[in-house]
Parts: structure tokens; C-alpha cells; sequence
């Protein structure tokens, strides 16, 4: 074609293709293989031989007079683009002309690449390492791991805690309990050896697994409260028991017990309150308990009864007993159900009134609680009406109405009774009695009775 036959040097097919303009040049400069494609030849430029070289390449293209003094054609899309004028500047590269060239584009993709391949491999080496195709996530160091207080004291309490697993009337319960001495007693909860009010068949298991058989050595029903022995064991660790003076509201606690048969199970909350007056199983055989009890929202279930409650420091404040049942529709909400499950309200009696019960237990085989010497009328509401005096000495008077003990609200009967066999034996008590329209301070001296748990007695 004419527009080929200008070039001095045959373009190879690929150059043929490619119109390189004539103010193409390589950025690194003239140099091999640099040379541009398209070289304008070195002749003398007289007016009548440009105007007829162009007039021939308009007849060759077939492009209007008009049109080709505008612009240049491209030979594969014929559209016209503009030319470059002495005004027009040559826009740089972002990255300067080095990189804009092939050898520059490279440059970068190989980095790209290298950067690329570093940051992948450290992120494998902080997850893991591949093994076999797999990603194996690394693990921290071993370190020395201080134990907790938490974890120190328990270490140490548990020993003295055990499970117990009876059998009455064919059916098989369980429960938990404290050892007391290396004798082998160990006190627990009444409704636990005798969940029919007849006791059953007591097998003990102790921390380290081992089982042995255990005989009851007295119970008392009115304070809920049972000790048991087990013999020809040795190198019994005992718990320690604390002091109920000590016991504030607030204080953090642990319940350890055996609740659905998960042996060694500790729960972790707060003392609630102090001085709860419950009456618990007043459908049970041998009549109702009455509980001075400490409140606390450690989770105690079926199974956790005759466990003990623990201080920050490991020592026993209490003994679980019972919860408080969420259903509305139960004739007893303090009863000993094993449908019944936690929902935050426990009770337990004061360590101080369970060891002076187990001590009268061990003793004589029975326990004989603090009282008043009255008997209360118990359908009357609104206070702790007397209606009889045993002791022809006694501050009381048949009549009155008490309406507290040592400041703690009594709203019937069942809460003075409650109240006062958590005092101390031989110890006093103030009351707050409302007589002859009058409310009086009387301070009343406790003394022991049998227990009577079906009489109103206090």
C-alpha cells in the first residue's frame, strides 16, 4: 500500500499493526532496538510535495479535504483523534516515567507479589502452621498457672464433704454431707436419710471414691437435722465450722454438693438475708421443720440438703436444707420435691444451731432446742398470740401478742417458733410484746425442752 511503501525498513506484522505517532520515543532514550517504527524521511519539505503526498493519502483513505486538516484517522477504528499541537504537554506518569515503562511495571508487580507472599506468611505463623495440607492453630505458651483462692480453699474443704446415696421403700435418693470429726460423724439433713419419715439404707461416698455403709445415730425432725457415722475408716480430714455471729449480708458463699447425683458440684453466690423464718414439710411425716435459716442465692438443688454453705475462707456457716419453689400452685413452697430446682432463693441453717443439735445428737441420740415455755395460738395472724404459760415465773403473760424477737418481725406463730430454736441454749432474748394495748420490751431466758414439732410450742 502507499502508506507502507514510505517506511524505509519492511515493520514486522505485530508493527504493521501498531501506528506508533511520529513524537513517539522510548522514555530511556535513542538506543538498540529503541529506534521508533515510523521515521520521517530526511528530505528537503517544498510545499508542492507534502501538499501532494497528503492529497494522495486523503484519496487512499477516502477522507473529506475538511476533515483531514482536523485530525488524523485511525487505520483499525477510522475515527478521527485529535493531533498533537506544540500546546498540548505530554501528561507524566503517576509514578514517573521509569515505572510507566514495561520494565518499571515489573518492578512493581514483583513487589506486589513478594509483599503479598510475606504478609500471608505471617499471618500463618500467627494463627498456626499448615501440617499436611491442614491449618493447625498454635497454642500459647505453657505458663505456670498460679491457683486461684477460690481453687486453694476448696482443695482443702472438700475432703471433708460426702455424698450420700439411701434407699428407703425402694426408691433411692441422694443428698450430701459434713464430716464432723475423725470418728467418722457426719451431720446432714432428717428429710435426707428419712425422705418418707421412715430412715433407709445409707451408703457414703467420700471424696477420694471410696464407699461405705453408714448407721444413723439420731435425728431431729423439728430442726431438720440428722447425724450419721460411718467406722474402720481412717485418715478422715473433718471440716472446719465457722460461727453464725459472724455471717453478714453480702458475704460471698459457696454451696458444695451432689445435686441430680453430680457429685462435688460447687455454686458460688451471696449471702441474701439473715434470720428467714421457714417452716419447711408440714405435710411430712413426724410434722414440720422450723428454720432460723440464712438466705443465700448460691444455686442448692436436690441433692445439695445437708451440704454445707461456705465462707470466702472455707469454713462452714451452714447447712442447705431447703429452696424455695417456684411454682405457684404448691401447697408447700419450702418442701423437699425433687422436681423443684433452684431459682436463686436457698436456705440453710445456721452452723452454730446445727452443731449444738449434732452435739445433743451424738450425745443422747436426741436434741432438745430452745424455748420460751409458751404455747401459741396458731391461727391467729398479725403476731405470736400466747395462750398458755408454762413457768409461773416468766415475763410472759397469757394474751400477749409478740410481734418481734430481738427486732426481727413475727407475724404468726410458725415465725416465733422458727426464731427461737435458732438462739442459743441458756442464752436470752428480747421480745417485743404488745399487751393491754401497750407494746413492751420483755427480755425472755431461754431455756431446753424436748422437741415437739407437732405441738405449738415454743
Amino acid at each position: 500500500m502507499a502508506a507502507e511503501q514510505q517506511v524505509e525498513e519492511s515493520p514486522t506484522p505485530r508493527q504493521s499493526r501498531r501506528c506508533a505517532p511520529a513524537w513517539w520515543s522510548h522514555p530511556d532514550g535513542p538506543g538498540p532496538g529503541r529506534e521508533p517504527i515510523f521515521r520521517r524521511r530526511e528530505e528537503p519539505r517544498d510545499g508542492d510535495a507534502v501538499r501532494g503526498r497528503a492529497r494522495g493519502l486523503r484519496r487512499l483513505l477516502h477522507i473529506p479535504a475538511q476533515r483531514a486538516a482536523r485530525g488524523s484517522v485511525s487505520r483499525r477504528s477510522r475515527t478521527l483523534r485529535p493531533q498533537r499541537t506544540a500546546r498540548t504537554k505530554r501528561r507524566t506518569p503517576p509514578f514517573g516515567p521509569r515505572l510507566a515503562s514495561p520494565r518499571g511495571i515489573l518492578i512493581v508487580t514483583v513487589v506486589v507479589v513478594v509483599a503479598s507472599l510475606i504478609g500471608g506468611g505471617l499471618g500463618v505463623a500467627v494463627e498456626g502452621a499448615r501440617q499436611g495440607g491442614r491449618l493447625t492453630l498454635s497454642k500459647a505458651p505453657a505458663t505456670s498457672k498460679t491457683p486461684s483462692h477460690t481453687a486453694e480453699v476448696l482443695h482443702a474443704v472438700l475432703p471433708g464433704i460426702v455424698y450420700l446415696q439411701v434407699v428407703a421403700d425402694g426408691q433411692q435418693t441422694t443428698g450430701t454431707g459434713v464430716l464432723l470429726d475423725a470418728d467418722g460423724h457426719i451431720l446432714t439433713n432428717s428429710h435426707v436419710v428419712a425422705p418418707d419419715g421412715t430412715p433407709g439404707t445409707v451408703t457414703v461416698t467420700f471424696n477420694t471414691g471410696q464407699r461405705h455403709p453408714a448407721t444413723l445415730v439420731g435425728r431431729d425432725v423439728g430442726t431438720d437435722l440428722a447425724v450419721l457415722r460411718v467406722t474402720g475408716v481412717s485418715g478422715l480430714t473433718p471440716a472446719v465450722l465457722g460461727d453464725s455471729d459472724d455471717i453478714q449480708v453480702g458475704d460471698p458463699v459457696m454451696a458444695v454438693g451432689d445435686p441430680y447425683g453430680l457429685r462435688g458440684t460447687v455454686t458460688s453466690g451471696i449471702v441474701s438475708a439473715l434470720d428467714r423464718p421457714i417452716v419447711s414439710g408440714p405435710g411430712m411425716p413426724g410434722g414440720p421443720s422450723y428454720l432460723d435459716a440464712v438466705q443465700t442465692d448460691a444455686a442448692i438443688n436436690p441433692g445439695n440438703s445437708g451440704g454445707p454453705l461456705l465462707d470466702a475462707s472455707g469454713t462452714v456457716i451452714g447447712i442447705n436444707t431447703v429452696i424455695r419453689s417456684a411454682d405457684p400452685d404448691s401447697t408447700d413452697p419450702y418442701g423437699n420435691s425433687s422436681d423443684s430446682g433452684s431459682i436463686g432463693l436457698g436456705f440453710a441453717i445456721p452452723i452454730d444451731q446445727a452443731a449444738a443439735v449434732a452435739a445433743q445428737l451424738i450425745g443422747t441420740g436426741h436434741a432438745d432446742p430452745p424455748m420460751i415455755g409458751v404455747t401459741l395460738d396458731r391461727s391467729f395472724q398479725g403476731g405470736a398470740k400466747i395462750t398458755a404459760v408454762a413457768q409461773r415465773k416468766s415475763p410472759l403473760h397469757v394474751g400477749d401478742i409478740v410481734t418481734a424477737d430481738d427486732g426481727i418481725a413475727v407475724t404468726d406463730a410458725d415465725d416465733l417458733i422458727a426464731l427461737v430454736r435458732g438462739r442459743k441454749q441458756n442464752a436470752e432474748t428480747v421480745l417485743t410484746v404488745l399487751r393491754d394495748g401497750d407494746s413492751l420490751p420483755v427480755v425472755v431466758h431461754l431455756t431446753s425442752g424436748p422437741s415437739d414439732s407437732t405441738s405449738t410450742r415454743a
